[in-house]
């Protein structure tokens, strides 16, 4: 029988031997070739705020189908409720949004009121009167100037009857091409709601798309507070207007939001039940395009879908706000290009600050063909809204 000392040596010369072969293999490795992508990362390579670089010279072509405005009946009605909009009137300004537009190589933009629609705390009296005011503000900027602007229909969400009966009054009105809905009213899920159903079906038998963009608010956040915390990045100290937007409850809140309301249009069986209405996802998309195997492979939709998640994206056209080009890449990718459309989150305040001052350039750093990058830039929405 070997000692004590005999395996504590055997076991010292094993040590010893390992090493050796750990260093050599590892000496090995080092002077094999590095494999494709490695030194070669996004994380690498990226340059700050990609989506500020220069976008190529372009005469104004380009259709916008995620961008604001807050006409001044709107504001007007929603100051005499006690509940002032922040944005300032000169959003309304059309000659110079049209002469940003302009310098920008951008042809028409859709027209949707921006995230803190007030769905949320009006009366069906008081919705009505705000949508009618908008809707009709919307079929006027597009009379007076019907190839640079388009509009959503804007309906009061939390009235079906209300919002059935504004959109058999605006429907087929010039320049209204869609219609514009938030995701969710304070977390409720509306759209799946018996009584929302007549409206879809209306939207349906209409052919109209449905855009769809989050609400803004406290109530509206993603996951309630847990986004506008110190870990979040929240500051109470912070300017009135990031407050609007603190943490992380605009950039990874509203991302989640729409992805939620994808998954659970496909889940619900909606797409199925109503299947001349397409959909156009703001901000891409949000996580959806990534988490699609998973929700498949988790039975989404518990046995009731007819087809594949993924067949269901074709349901949906994504914007191209994702701010980084490796993003839109991937996008164009799992969706493909003929359903992305540009959108740039544009709200024209004074000064002509935007959201994308350059709303062509991650596009153009993709380096699509002349033909995808003439797609993403106007042909899908023609095609979309029947331009």
């Amino acid at each position: 029988m070997p000692s004590r000392r005999d395996i504590l040596k055997t076991g010292a010369v094993a040590s010893a031997a390992g090493l050796m072969v750990g260093e050599a293999g590892l000496a090995q490795a080092q002077s094999l070739p590095v494999p494709a992508g490695v030194g070669h990362s996004l994380v690498e390579t990226m340059q700050p705020k990609a989506w500020t670089r220069a976008q190529r010279p372009s005469p104004a072509i380009s259709i916008d189908v995620h961008t604001h405005w807050a006409p001044l009946p709107y504001l007007k009605a929603k100051a005499d409720l006690g509940q002032p909009d922040f944005l300032d009137p000169v959003n309304a300004d059309l000659g110079r949004r049209i002469a940003w537009m302009d310098g920008h190589g951008m042809q028409t933009q859709l027209l949707t009121l921006g995230g803190f629609r007030p769905w949320v705390w009006v009366t069906p009296e008081q919705g009505a009167l705000i949508s009618r005011v908008s809707n009709d503000a919307a079929i006027e900027a597009h009379q007076a100037h019907p190839t640079r602007f388009i509009a959503g229909i804007e309906l009061n969400a939390s009235d079906p009857v209300g919002a059935l009966a504004e959109l058999n009054r605006v429907a087929g009105k010039p320049g209204l091409v869609c219609v514009h809905l938030p995701t969710a009213l304070a977390g409720k899920d509306f759209l799946y709601d018996d009584a929302f159903q007549p409206v879809l079906a209306r939207i349906n038998d209409l052919g109209l798309p449905i855009i769809l963009h989050p609400l803004d608010g406290e109530a509206n956040w993603f996951l309630g507070k847990r986004l506008a915390d110190a870990a979040s990045g929240a500051t109470a100290s912070a300017n009135p207007m990031a407050n609007r937007f603190p943490g992380l409850t605009n950039s990874v809140g509203n991302s989640m939001e729409i992805a939620v309301c994808i998954a659970k249009l496909i889940s619900s069986g909606t797409l199925d039940r109503y299947p001349n209405i397409m959909y156009i996802a703001t901000c891409g998309g949000g996580a959806i395009p990534l988490i699609g195997g998973r929700m498949e492979n988790r039975s989404g939709g518990n046995g009731k879908l007819t087809q594949p998640v993924y067949k269901y994206f074709r349901r949906f056209y994504f914007d191209s706000l994702v701010y980084w080009p490796e993003n839109l890449r991937y996008l164009a990718d799992v969706v493909g290009v003929d359903r992305i459309v540009l959108g740039t989150d544009n709200m024209y305040g004074p000064g002509e600050r935007q959201m994308t001052d350059e709303p062509n350039s991650v596009i153009d750093q993709v380096n699509f063909s002349a033909g995808d990058r003439d797609l993403i830039l106007r042909g899908n929405a023609k095609r979309l809204f029947k331009l």
